[in-house]
């Protein structure tokens, strides 16, 4: 049985996961119609540019266009924590709104756990070894190559 701490929470994650799709959404239509604003703004990535290394979000943004596309198995090797977030976020909200659905008869929602957390930052962690030991070790930019290798198929 949920202690009630445990379930204020997971009723609050619900509620900010309705409205993340609706976030989303706004800001992809902001952001489209307004393209040309937002291009006078664009950034470099600064970590990158001052060490010549990934930072743990570099490929995040590929990833996510990569998956919108339907190309999940280039997302996750653009950056695996998107596919991660992706299928944790649909996991507790689908359980969680059949919890709600049946009143309560079918307890299947997802509980949270710090464990979930600890794992995304496992992969964040892996995900840039592995792009930086290749780019410093063997020379070898993973992400061009995965831009290379995506543009000529």
């Amino acid at each position: 049985m949920k202690n009630i701490r445990q379930k204020k929470l997971e009723n609050q994650l619900y509620i900010v996961g309705i409205c993340m799709p609706v976030v989303i959404l706004a800001a992809v239509f902001v952001y489209k119609r307004f393209a040309d604003f937002f291009a006078h703004f664009y950034i470099p990535c600064l970590f990158y540019n001052i060490t010549g290394l990934y930072c743990p979000g570099c490929g995040g943004t590929r990833a996510v266009l990569s998956l919108v596309q339907g190309e999940i198995l280039l997302s996750f090797f653009y950056h695996p924590l998107v596919l991660y977030t992706i299928i944790v976020y649909l996991w507790f909200m689908i359980s969680h709104t059949i919890e709600k659905i049946s009143r309560g008869r079918w307890l299947i929602g997802m509980q949270y756990r710090d464990g979930y957390l600890w794992i995304a930052l496992l992969i964040l962690i892996v995900n840039i070894a592995v792009k930086d030991i290749a780019l410093t070790a063997f020379h070898t930019d993973i992400l061009k190559l995965l831009d290379r290798w995506y543009f000529m198929v």
